[in-house]
């Protein structure tokens, strides 16, 4: 009797995810989903870099004829994790479907929004300084120290002759 309820709770979650998974739409008829929370599905060609820090998610070449762009705010990045490794991989993202200016977008906030293979990104490194538009910071450049001892200097004749008298 356990092994069938087993069997049949195996089936069922089976079932629901090849469900869900069937319920992603593809990028090209993203805008039939407008003003809907759904499950888009597309290749990450690249990422790139906006103005005010805000990143972009392109599935196609030519950003203009792109019927979908997923839309990243510096505040959300620690949330979202490394997003740059996105790019050349197919994902499933979750969200409100918008319409900005003439493209159809949704605004990943967290790395909750992603589906599958991608669902568990990997944080920014320790140094990804996102105030600074994603710039790795190096860090502040101080000059050699000087050192403040004057045994480790060496002397010249003229101190050697005075201390010597």
């Amino acid at each position: 009797m356990n092994r069938a309820r087993i069997l049949l709770a195996l089936a069922t979650a089976l079932s629901l995810t090849i469900s869900a998974a069937a319920e992603c739409t593809p990028m090209e008829k993203a805008s039939d989903k407008l003003g809907e929370v759904a499950c888009i599905r597309g290749k990450v060609l690249r990422t790139s870099e906006g103005t005010n820090g805000v990143r972009f998610l392109h599935f196609c070449e030519e950003n203009t004829a792109c019927p979908f762009v997923v839309v990243m705010f510096s505040n959300n990045l620690r949330d979202v994790g490394d997003y740059r490794l996105l790019a050349g991989n197919t994902i499933e993202i979750n969200g409100k479907v918008k319409q900005y200016r003439e493209q159809v977008e949704i605004i990943l906030r967290d790395r909750k929004q992603l589906r599958g293979e991608y669902a568990n990104l990997p944080n920014l490194p320790k140094d990804f300084d996102v105030s600074q538009h994603g710039n790795f910071s190096a860090g502040k450049f101080s000059g050699p120290k000087r050192s403040t001892s004057r045994s480790s200097r060496t002397k010249t004749p003229k101190e050697v002759d005075q201390q010597d008298e």
